[in-house]
């Protein structure tokens, strides 16, 4: 059985302040880093061929003290902005509560939570699965058609994008769903290009 972990990065600053993140390179928060700390001993068991990330510090810190505990430093790392966070354009910085007053809760959940509708200068998840799921078919898949395990360490926008490739979720249903800060999801495959299995550590 082959073992694919997706896991995004622990809490980061923005995401304790309540603000839209996107590319800006936001550090972990305290809580950040022991949640990083928690996935790893989720992960003691497993020996990966390679790990994958984003070139954003918030998804790095995670994997580095992830490998740091699991006394995995020497495994190749692999860093492209094809598993950077969603790209909030305009709303990059602005608080989430005050930007639902001063455009209305439904426009900033449209923003948000909609597939394919872009905020000012930003992208929709569309956009992001469109620079993701190209990534995964020519970079991660082969690797794990040919047995090798592997750590991707990424972002809530970036995962829901491999997420809803990995199981086939329709539009509708990527919209509600959401990957949290720190856990685990563990995909297992047999020698094929689809999952078997998968579950939150």
């Amino acid at each position: 059985m082959t073992s694919l972990v997706l896991l995004r990065h622990g809490e980061s600053q923005w995401n304790l302040e309540n603000r839209f993140t996107g590319w800006v390179d936001v550090p972990l928060s305290p809580k950040g880093f022991d949640e990083a700390r928690e996935a790893a001993e989720k992960l003691k068991a497993f020996t990966f061929d390679r790990a994958f990330t984003s070139v954003l510090k918030r998804a790095n810190d995670t994997l580095d003290i992830v490998l740091e505990i699991i006394k995995q430093q020497q495994i190749p790392i692999e860093y492209d902005k094809a598993l950077n966070e969603r790209h909030y354009g305009d709303l990059q910085g602005l608080n989430k509560a005050e930007t639902a007053q001063k455009y209305g809760d439904a426009q900033v959940k449209l923003w948000r939570r909609s597939y394919d509708v872009q905020p000012p200068n930003g992208e929709s998840l569309k956009d992001t699965a469109a620079r993701v799921l190209p990534y995964w078919q020519k970079k991660i898949l082969p690797l794990v058609v040919q047995g090798e395990n592997l750590l991707v360490v990424a972002h809530g926008n970036s995962l829901r994008s491999l997420v809803m490739e990995l199981d086939q979720l329709a539009r509708e249903q990527v919209v509600e769903l959401n990957i949290p800060t720190g856990v685990p999801l563990l995909y297992e495959f047999q020698g094929s290009e689809r999952p078997v299995s998968h579950k939150y550590l």
